[in-house]
């Protein structure tokens, strides 16, 4: 997939950890970077102005970013992310552990798994990037290329051929330059744990439906944890494939008049959930500019800001997404129902923390991998299965049972994986999933850190 004789010139020059100061540290990572993964046409992968971007998060915690071509079109960038500890600035610690992770709809990497980052309303180490940063493991990730479009954009023709295995192939590049870096920073050259959340996570079986096909040898991932999310339905839930079916041709239609941006919510879902969570920080007792009067009911008047903004989060569909959704009773974020059955508040995650986590959405996505998965989870035919049988990678699958949950299950069978866990975060019966944890209360949550991360950090540990 890469050449590693580039990268080992690369190496041999390497002054990381070898004196010559924070400078000199800085300018060889970015040596190592671009010379970690040529591209077919394209040349060398290039790190583009700020080459590399360093940032204290808190302690010896610090963020690296890495802007990569993956290319040659104006947008064909991605953003890598890594969260470690160091001995010195620019001196990453030697980590035995690595997870890179891949985020879903909506949201880029910093927004999903680093968002106590800069936030008002909860501590600064209370993100899961973060916290397994803290406890020694080296954490990786990627924005995938939509994260980067500006809202400015008017022309969205270059995401006609954005699809599933573009970002699977990004990811893969995301993968050779954290092999890369971590071999050039003492922490070794071995595969690291892939996780998904969402959206994400079919782009990472993509990925190891790829990756099947090379020899063990040349194989970037030893440890699979996708997150709250389907990729195939049980027969049993035949109802949630038709779901899927009817997402599939409604977006399909929207695809072939033309549009390649947006997804469930629309061209634009990125800006609408800014403005929600704008609104609701802002004034949120003030009627909602965005929703016409006695939208929850008769009498019910315009609805506060606050309002759109909980009922947004928490209800299923209720309010932005006329599209059946990928699970019965599937929610964001838990809430607790008024008298008429709308969600009144939030349980598990604190209301200013979503205020500002919608603000941080990404302006646009591009649709295919959207009408792709939908397809996928439909059971028409794609070419991101074929190989799954061939993954033989411990697998860590985490669901909230409020989001996809135990729907998700069976997307594991796909693999050909023996060692097999399954950990879904249930306050709740099956039966009263709409109440229950929510698919960003995976992230967001108060105690998200002793209900979900300290498993998975046992689990990385332990694989």
């Amino acid at each position: 997939m890469r050449s590693w004789f580039i990268l080992c010139v690369a190496l041999a020059n390497l002054a990381l950890g070898c004196g010559g100061g924070e400078v000199a540290a800085a300018e060889e990572l970015q040596h190592v970077v671009s010379a970690a993964a040529p591209l077919e046409g394209v040349g060398a992968a290039q790190v583009s102005a700020p080459l590399v971007t360093r940032d204290t998060l808190f302690g010896d915690v610090a963020h690296y970013r890495f802007r990569v071509r993956v290319g040659a079109g104006a947008h064909d960038f991605v953003t890598l992310h890594r969260v470690v500890r160091e001995d010195a600035a620019w001196r990453p610690a030697r980590a035995t552990r690595s997870v890179f992770m891949v985020h879903g709809d909506g949201w880029g990497f910093e927004a999903a798994f680093l968002s106590s980052v800069g936030s008002a309303h909860v501590p600064v180490d209370h993100s899961i990037a973060a916290y397994m940063a803290k406890e020694g493991v080296d954490v990786w990730g990627i924005d995938l290329r939509w994260v980067g479009v500006p809202q400015a954009t008017q022309d969205f023709s270059f995401m006609a051929n954005w699809t599933l295995g573009t970002h699977a192939q990004d990811v893969g590049t995301g993968l050779t330059v954290a092999r890369a870096v971590r071999l050039a920073t003492r922490s070794g050259a071995g595969a690291l744990h892939l996780m998904g959340w969402s959206r994400g996570a079919a782009v990472t079986y993509a990925y190891l439906n790829l990756e099947a096909r090379l020899p063990r040898a040349l194989r970037q991932v030893d440890g699979f944890i996708p997150v709250d999310m389907a990729v195939r339905y049980s027969p049993q839930d035949a109802e949630q494939r038709d779901w899927a079916c009817e997402r599939h041709a409604v977006l399909s239609a929207a695809r072939q008049a033309g549009r390649v941006e947006g997804g469930l919510l629309g061209p634009a879902p990125g800006i609408t959930l800014q403005t929600i969570g704008f609104l609701a920080e802002t004034a949120p007792s003030a009627p909602s500019p965005l929703l016409p009067e006695d939208v929850f009911g008769p009498g019910t008047g315009i609805p506060s800001n606050r309002k759109v903004a909980i009922v947004s989060a928490a209800a299923t569909g209720a309010l932005l997404a006329p599209l059946k959704p990928v699970a019965p009773g599937y929610h964001l974020m838990a809430g607790a129902p008024d008298a008429t059955g709308l969600p009144a508040s939030l349980v598990f995650t604190r209301e200013e923390y979503v205020y500002e986590y919608s603000q941080r959405a990404a302006p646009y996505q591009s649709l295919n991998e959207v009408v792709e998965s939908d397809a996928w989870a439909c059971g028409l035919d794609v070419p991101y299965d074929d190989h799954l049988s061939r993954v033989k990678v411990p697998v860590l699958y985490v669901g909230a049972a409020g989001g996809v949950g135990r729907y998700g299950e069976h997307s594991l069978t796909q693999l050909g994986s023996q060692d097999v866990t399954v950990l879904i975060a249930r306050t709740l019966p099956e039966s009263a999933r709409a109440l229950d944890y929510g698919h960003a209360d995976l992230f967001l949550a108060d105690d998200a850190r002793e209900r979900v991360w300290k498993p998975m950090l046992q689990w990385v540990r332990s694989h």
